[in-house]
C-alpha cells in the first residue's frame, strides 16, 4: 500500500465527520430559527374544503406512470370554527368537516372534447382537497398561515371553550406547526 492510498483513507473518515457536524449545524440552526411560539386570544381556524371532478388522459392508461390530467367542474366551502357553514350538504365526515354540493360531473362530450389525437380517457374521479388555515391576531396584526388537520382539530376545540392558544409556528414563521390550549 503506498503512502497516498493510506493518507486517503485516513482523511475519508475525518472529512465525512466534517461534512456531518457542518450538516448538523444547518438544520440545528433551520430548527431553532423557525420555532417561535405565539400566544393569542382572537384566532379563527378555517378548512376550505373542494370537490373537483378529473379525468386521466394518455396514448396508454395502463402503463402510461404520468397521464395528463384535466380538471373540470368544482366545488368549494369554506369551514369556519367548526361550526355547519350555511350552503353545506355533506357531513360532518370522519374529520368534522363539512362540504358542498356534488358538482356535475363531466359528460361524455366534455371529455371527448379535451381528448387529443389517439389519446384514452379514463372514468372521472372525484378528488378531494382539504387547505387548513389558522388566522390569529397578535400585536394588533392579523396573521393568516397554513397548517394541517391536528392543529385546525385543537384549535376549533379551544374556539369551541374560548381558551387562548399557544402556537408554534414552523421555520421562517411561514406555517402554524402547533396548537396548545392555554
Amino acid at each position: 500500500m503506498r503512502n497516498n492510498d493510506r493518507d486517503y483513507k485516513l482523511t475519508l473518515p475525518r472529512r465525512r465527520g466534517q461534512m456531518f457536524s457542518r450538516l448538523a449545524v444547518v438544520f440545528l440552526t433551520a430548527a431553532l430559527t423557525g420555532c417561535n411560539t405565539v400566544t393569542t386570544n382572537q384566532y379563527e381556524p378555517t378548512a376550505l374544503v373542494s370537490l373537483t371532478w378529473q379525468v386521466k388522459y394518455s396514448l396508454n392508461l395502463a402503463t402510461d406512470k404520468n397521464p395528463r390530467i384535466e380538471k373540470f367542474a368544482s366545488t368549494s366551502l369554506l369551514n369556519r370554527n367548526g361550526v355547519k357553514p350555511q350552503g353545506a350538504v355533506i357531513g360532518p365526515d370522519e374529520h368534522s368537516l363539512w362540504w358542498p354540493t356534488l358538482p356535475p360531473q363531466p359528460t361524455v362530450i366534455e371529455i371527448e372534447q379535451r381528448k387529443r389525437s389517439n389519446e384514452q380517457a379514463s372514468t372521472p374521479e372525484m378528488l378531494r382537497n382539504v387547505k387548513y388555515q389558522l388566522s390569529y391576531s397578535v400585536d394588533n396584526r392579523a396573521v393568516t398561515l397554513p397548517t394541517n388537520y391536528e392543529v385546525y382539530r385543537e384549535a376549533v376545540n379551544a374556539h369551541a371553550s374560548q381558551r387562548p392558544l399557544q402556537l408554534t409556528l414552523g421555520v421562517n414563521n411561514s406555517s402554524v406547526q402547533k396548537a396548545e390550549p392555554r
